[in-house]
């Protein structure tokens, strides 16, 4: 039980790392990311609500309990990274590794949040 907490608790540190280097990009590179966006084809509005609804599944993430709510927060962060990958595929930026990465450690986190509860 306590390698799986441990597993668990290091899988969902190196996600919310990453969560929040991504955040912190939309905050303070936005006319970066504006340009990431139009070239993927998005618009440049969703940039910061996007932002604050990966601050608010991280904290539901952390925050004890809120069983339902977490469900509802991995499967966020999973179409978000499956549609993330295949964004920066599809304009062949290179950068669709950083999804890859998060994807496999919200496999890990949400694998070992079900063992342990």
């Amino acid at each position: 039980m306590k390698t799986n907490k441990i597993i668990y608790y290091a899988a969902t540190g190196l996600l919310t790392l990453l969560m929040l280097f991504s955040v912190s990009m939309y905050f303070f590179k936005h006319d970066d990311i504006v340009i990431a966006f139009t070239n993927f084809g998005y618009p440049a509005y969703i940039i910061y609500p996007y932002a604050i609804l990966k601050l608010l599944g991280l904290i539901v993430l952390w925050v004890p309990g809120l069983k339902t709510l977490k469900e509802w927060a991995y499967s966020g962060f999973f179409f978000a990274f499956i549609l993330a990958f295949f964004a920066h595929y599809m304009i062949g930026d290179g950068e669709q590794m950083a999804a890859v990465v998060a994807f496999i450690l919200l496999l890990v986190s949400y694998t070992f949040y079900k063992k342990i509860n």
